[in-house]
């Protein structure tokens, strides 16, 4: 019997794996504080996928002359990849070989492909999937705080809140566990706000739902502070002692009043208001963002308009109140702090700064001026594959590009264009069909390994049973290829030893795991970073005397309304947006594979006016096309859509095909969220 955690949301709820025979069994582990023994349908299913038939355990290696894939033994494959990745360094440059990582990767994973990119390659060109799940909120916590941890609370804080505004989440869907929260709270006598272009089972959960026109967040942002500050409701005391920048905020919020946002967002004016009576008369509010919200080219702007408007109330860093961010991916959290990004070194370190450079490479054992500069994001890094500046070859680990990038026909052809395409991977997904090398790695129930969850919990994922036969961990593959290039440094295998690694890597850094350890996380359930040492007690809630800024204070940051990178018109006169059903997950990889959580399959959802417009009728094919491509997909006819605006669930191929690849100047996050479409039947 095994505690451990489960492999999908970033809640990371624990749960106990039993063998019973070959097979392993789910059971609650009900003393682990986030989800207190419950599961949603995919947790439950979590051990469907071991010893599934298609379950890969032996390399791959596209056979030069019929172009198909075939077995390998491990030598021959990882000698492969390492003498093309060394002709292309010699002929082309370091940066000629990229690497795409994934929020879905251990701490330990994400440190080591981080290390092995910049040590062992010596290329600038690495980034992840987490760019396009957390990067507009990060980027707008950093500007606002010092800081990004998306949750600078314990989850269940949420229950003692007044008023809980949650802005683009269907959280009772992607992490049902959590949705005890929104119960208990209004059981206590609080209020749930939830804003969203469809009315969910979340919205179903709420006391007032509001249902703007997809990428009009902001403007209910500022014209929220609009009211608060004509209604005398900021708090002008907080303001002065722990804010600045809150005058030019306060004259830009002055031009959006209620009726303009009615115009630009289809809120009615009153719903806006009722909102605005709801914060002011409330002694404690929390607000919270998630992808809705954040998925667009104004997801920085966006975030940092509704930061702005719990500043201006007094709340981040009072108790039960402030703002957070609900993390995506498994380790979405973690993924981003270790190095994977294009930009950031190891304890969220950003890369151009000397001190981290002197810092971390005293660490790794190199000469700081070895380690390359920043790099690019990820949608630019796979847009140039194969140019004239762009990398020749590809290694991705934990990501299934194809199917969740953005204008994903354009990256088809550009992974197609490269001269090496490595994929590791449990599955051979739609991006490891391509490769050149298909690499089998372990899954979540046959490694150990830390995550961080959106709390900024750092928690142990605990190995419960053997892999198969001929399957490697990433970490083995990423020191074998690092051995065959002769790289400076060792590169362990051992997920304890490289935990300490990170530590030390860490030490001083936004994201101190210093004082974390295998055998203090399973004590304690988790430990809250920063830690610096073994003696601290973790930082369960931030920002109760200062912010981690130059001089202590929270920034109000100046945003402006401009609208999503693309409008509805003649041709394409819907709202098409995009996201997650409740038994999928991600590119549904391994959910689409495993049988428990069998799943009709893609869907376009529209409003009966819009069926009526276009004549067809629920369960009828249609066809949703914008200007990258289209999708054919059955209706599913609900009242719960906004007219205007089309529904379609990313976990299938197809839905990115149609999605915008423009991206927010500051998060470089892709603007999923919002495109112009066309619906015909």
């Amino acid at each position: 019997m095994t505690n451990t955690h489960c492999p999908y949301c970033s809640l990371q709820c624990g749960m106990t794996l039993e063998r019973t025979g070959p097979a392993l069994e789910v059971t609650p582990w009900p003393e682990f504080p986030v989800n207190e023994g419950a599961l949603c349908r995919k947790g439950w299913a979590a051990a469907g996928l071991r010893g599934h038939r298609e379950r890969l355990t032996t390399p791959l290696v596209r056979d030069s002359h019929t172009g198909a894939l075939r077995t390998a033994d491990w030598d021959e494959a990882l000698d492969l990849v390492a003498g093309r990745l060394r002709d292309l360094r010699e002929t082309d440059g370091p940066d000629s070989v990229a690497v795409f990582g994934g929020g879905g990767l251990t701490n330990e994973k994400a440190y080591q492909l981080g290390k092995f990119a910049r040590v062992a390659l010596g290329t600038s060109q690495i980034d992840y999937n987490g760019r396009w799940c957390m990067s507009s909120a990060a980027s707008a916590a950093n500007q606002a705080f010092g800081i990004d941890r998306g949750l600078p609370f314990p989850l269940a804080d949420l229950e003692q809140t007044d008023v809980l505004v949650l802005v683009g989440s269907n959280l009772a869907e992607t992490m049902p566990p959590a949705a005890r929260h929104l119960d208990r709270l209004r059981d206590r006598g609080g209020r749930v706000v939830v804003i969203d272009p469809r009315r969910t089972s979340t919205a179903d959960r709420a006391d007032l739902f509001i249902q703007p026109v997809p990428g009009t967040d902001l403007p209910l942002a500022l014209g929220l502070l609009h009211l608060l500050d004509a209604g005398g409701a900021v708090d002008e005391e907080y303001i002065a002692a722990r804010t600045t920048g809150f005058d030019a905020v306060r004259c830009t919020a002055a031009g959006w009043w209620p009726e303009r946002v009615e115009r630009v967002s289809g809120v009615p004016a009153g719903e806006l208001r009722e909102l605005a009576g709801l914060l002011a008369a409330a002694g404690r509010v929390v607000v919270l963002t998630a992808r809705g919200a954040e998925q667009h080219t104004q997801g920085t702007a966006t975030v940092l308009g509704w930061v702005n408007v719990a500043l201006a109330l007094g709340m981040p860093g009072r108790e039960f109140s402030g703002y957070g961010c609900l993390t995506g991916q498994g380790n979405g959290q973690g993924g981003r702090e270790h190095g994977q990004k294009c930009d950031q070194l190891p304890g969220y370190r950003m890369i151009d700064d000397p001190a981290a450079r002197e810092h971390v490479a005293r660490v790794w054992g190199v000469d700081p001026a070895s380690l390359p500069g920043r790099g690019r994001s990820a949608y630019e890094l796979l847009d140039a594959l194969g140019t004239d500046d762009g990398a020749r070859a590809l290694l991705v680990f934990g990501s299934n590009i194809v199917v969740s990038a953005p204008n994903a026909t354009q990256v088809g052809e550009r992974l197609a264009s490269l001269d090496l395409l490595v994929v590791a991977d449990i599955v051979l997904s739609e991006t490891a069909a391509l490769a050149d090398v298909v690499l089998p790695v372990t899954q979540w129930a046959e490694e150990t390994g830390t995550m961080t969850n959106l709390e900024g919990r750092v928690v142990l994922r605990e190995r419960a049973v053997a892999p198969p036969e001929g399957v490697r961990s990433d970490l083995d593959v990423l020191a074998g290829l690092a051995e065959r290039l002769s790289a400076p440094g060792p590169f362990h295998t051992h997920p304890e030893t490289i935990f300490a690694e990170l530590g030390a890597a860490s030490a001083g850094g936004h994201a101190d795991y210093a004082g974390i350890d295998y055998d203090r996380i399973r004590a304690e359930h988790g430990v809250f970073w920063p830690c610096p040492t073994a003696d601290h007690p973790g930082t369960p809630r931030m920002f109760e005397g200062s912010f981690p800024t130059v001089d202590g204070r929270a920034r109000f940051v100046d945003v402006e309304h401009v609208g999503a990178a693309e409008q509805p018109c003649e041709d394409y006169p819907v709202h098409l947006t995009t996201g997650r059903v409740l038994a999928q997950y991600q590119s549904g990889a391994q959910t689409r594979r495993i049988r428990d959580l069998a799943d009709p399959g893609p869907f376009v959802e529209m409003h009966p006016m819009l069926a009526d417009r276009i004549g067809v009728v629920d369960g009828q094919p249609v066809v949703v096309s914008t200007r990258r491509g289209e999708l054919q997909a059955p209706a599913r006819v609900v009242a719960t859509i906004r007219p205007d605006t089309v529904f379609v669930p990313f976990h299938w191929v197809g839905a990115n095909r149609l999605t915008n690849d423009a991206l927010d100047p500051s998060s470089r996050m892709p603007e999923f969220k919002a495109c112009a479409a066309a619906v015909r039947s």
